[in-house]
């Protein structure tokens, strides 16, 4: 198989740079590079057919994939997951089921791609701040690739996640502060210490992972795409993502114009991307005093700020707040009526999707796509229970079980 990755181009000024060589973000302007590809030549070669006929992962899409050498490609079977019919929660309504994915989360996507090119681009070491699952999933792809690893996470961050990282080998530090905090300490190290920072799109391929889930979504489709996805949005890489695969399925001629509504969920406690949706803004300042037990949304600052926006706006979309109250009670209501134990971020997909079918803004018959992004497997801790003692010489127990 052949990439057909031609270079590199900022999201804002529009510079090119070369992709056989490390980058971060735009050296003239610090904004967001992305990998671009010759999809002309690519679609002369490339065929829908040929996908379905691949390996369940998401190294099937090579060809619009950055690593030119199939060697380079560090995998652990990330992707290909199933998209669920939730009938019992809505006549239309799908979630994507992210949770499957190595180390339990969708980062497994985004990492694989980065961890792969780093390689490639002959990287020993990496450094990342991280909420949780992405540091646990530098740290699978990490050694797995044989590099040295350096991953940064709010002191208050699931204990699980900390252990993926320890087990993997990485060196896992504890920071007293946000996931900005801890991207401070990378930025601040990576030079002097020789680390290349792949902070959420601060690097080009991440991204490049998480697209695949909009590949994905089309397939699944039959090259028909949804008419909205909520997506719980932190740092934003998967709306970001899933937009740029949608503009290049359509560049290949796989699928029309039509774009799916992109709808950010985020919690009351930390919501700077749905705050600048409402307020008309292209940027997101600082939230401040950020707050949720969602981890992976707890993000105060993105990068990608404008980027997200654009596509909500450019889609029809919109952005919907969820209290902590609410995702928990989401993560119950879903796994009881479909057997999805949801992290607490994609649980706030649902909670939003409710809040917006009672507004009038999405319609029971749409189709829409809620992103279960991990599994709650890694945050048991947000749902407690009770539960009888029985002991087999009571001559009353059967009149205690229910």
């Amino acid at each position: 198989m052949k990439s057909y990755l031609s270079h590199l181009e900022c999201t804002a000024c529009g510079k090119i740079f070369s992709a056989e060589e490390i980058h971060t973000t735009c050296r003239e302007c610090g904004k967001v590079l992305f990998a671009r590809y010759d999809l002309d030549a690519a679609r002369k070669h490339f065929s829908r057919d040929a996908i379905l006929k691949r390996a369940g992962n998401m190294w099937r899409w090579f060809e619009i994939m950055p690593v030119r050498d199939e060697a380079n490609v560090v995998s652990l079977g990330e992707g290909a997951t199933p998209l669920l019919h939730a009938r019992k929660l809505g006549a239309q309504l799908f979630i994507k089921e992210e949770g499957l994915n190595p180390t339990g989360s969708f980062k497994a996507r985004g990492l694989s791609a980065a961890v792969s090119k780093a390689k490639e681009l002959g990287v020993r070491a990496i450094g990342m701040p991280s909420a949780g699952n992405a540091g646990a999933a530098l740290a699978a792809y990490g050694a797995r690739a044989g590099m040295t690893i350096y991953v940064f996470v709010p002191q208050d961050t699931p204990e699980i996640m900390k252990i993926e990282g320890l087990v993997y080998g990485a060196n896992v530090y504890l920071v007293k502060g946000l996931i900005n905090d801890a991207g401070k300490i990378v930025r601040d190290n990576a030079g002097a210490r020789g680390w290349f920072d792949v902070s959420t799109l601060k690097e080009p391929y991440r991204a490049e992972g998480k697209k695949t889930m909009g590949l994905e979504l089309a397939e699944q489709f039959d090259w028909e795409l949804p008419d909205a996805i909520l997506y719980p949005t932190g740092g934003g890489t998967g709306i970001v993502g899933m937009w740029k695969a949608f503009d290049e399925l359509q560049a290949l001629g796989w699928i029309g114009s039509e774009r799916p509504k992109m709808i950010s969920v985020q919690a009351e406690g930390c919501a700077p991307i749905v705050k600048a949706f409402h307020d008309g803004t292209r940027h997101a300042p600082l939230w401040e005093n950020a707050r949720t037990l969602a981890p992976g949304i707890r993000v105060p600052i993105a990068i990608a700020d404008y980027l997200m926006l654009d596509a909500m706006r450019a889609s029809g979309g919109t952005g919907v707040l969820v209290s902590d109250a609410e995702i928990v009670a989401a993560m119950r209501e879903v796994a009881r009526a479909e057997g999805i134990f949801c992290a607490p971020e994609g649980a706030a997909t649902y909670a939003g999707y409710k809040k917006l079918i009672v507004s009038g803004f999405l319609k029971p018959d749409e189709r829409v796509v809620l992103f279960n992004t991990g599994s709650g497997l890694l945050t048991p801790e947000l749902v407690r229970g009770e539960f009888p003692i029985l002991d087999p010489r009571d001559p009353e127990l059967a009149q205690k079980i229910k």
